[in-house]
């Protein structure tokens, strides 16, 4: 199945018609929602969206909050993705405690993989042996990884876990990740990419070049679910 791809002249247009289309999609599932978030610094301007224009939109009694990936820092860290949503979103909308599902970053990566995955089971519906998700939101970077797949480990991307430990290429810090599989296992999987940085990494992968097998990012095709691009002109192909 071919992505959808959707194209709009700024990042914080782009993001706002993400903040929408997820609002649709809460409002539109009867029960639980069980979405994962991504960092950076375009999902906090979503985050920020989301807190400004659907603190009472959304039925965030409903939601439940994972993440697709956190840095093994303690949750008070600059470079935590908890502590950046907690300040951009959490502080901001009206959502039970019990329904935050936080990647421990204080724990031992190894254990704390572990225990994540047994959380997630825990409380969603799986299928084919896997968790599914009603959305994974990624972003991707500029060498092409997504979540913390990195391309020196496609590997992760048919891990029979969960959850796995990855390893920053660069800096060499640990990070607990959601594996290939179970995003492409997802309802819904959204890729929010913005910037010039992009550009070239978004157009190997949406056009299918030669070689871009070689970046995390191409790997994700939902088995069943529906995939989705929104890009700003920056980043679009």
């Amino acid at each position: 199945m071919n992505p959808v791809v959707h194209i709009y002249p700024s990042k914080t247009e782009a993001a706002s018609a993400f903040a929408q289309t997820l609002s649709e999609q809460i409002a539109a599932k009867e029960g639980h929602f069980h979405l994962a978030l991504s960092g950076g610094s375009t999902p906090k301007l979503l985050f920020t969206l989301l807190a400004e224009n659907y603190r009472n939109e959304i039925p965030w009694g409903k939601v439940h909050l994972w993440w697709g990936d956190e840095r093994c820092v303690p949750p008070e860290h600059e470079e935590s993705n908890y502590r950046m949503t907690k300040e951009f979103l959490l502080f901001s909308i009206n959502i039970p405690q019990g329904n935050i599902h936080r990647v421990r970053g204080e724990d031992r990566p190894d254990r704390e993989a572990i225990r994540y995955e047994e959380e997630i089971k825990v409380h969603l519906e799986s299928k084919d042996g896997w968790p599914v998700f009603d959305m994974i939101m990624l972003g991707m970077g500029g060498d092409g990884h997504t979540a913390s797949i990195f391309p020196d480990n496609l590997s992760l991307l048919d891990s029979p876990q969960t959850c796995a430990v990855a390893i920053h290429p660069d800096s060499g810090q640990k990070r607990v990740t959601l594996t290939g599989k179970v995003i492409n296992q997802a309802k819904e999987v959204a890729f929010l990419v913005t910037g010039a940085s992009k550009k070239e990494k978004v157009q190997a992968i949406l056009g299918k070049e030669e070689g871009s097998k070689a970046y995390p990012a191409a790997h994700i095709q939902p088995v069943e679910g529906n995939l989705s691009w929104y890009l700003d002109e920056a980043a679009a192909p």
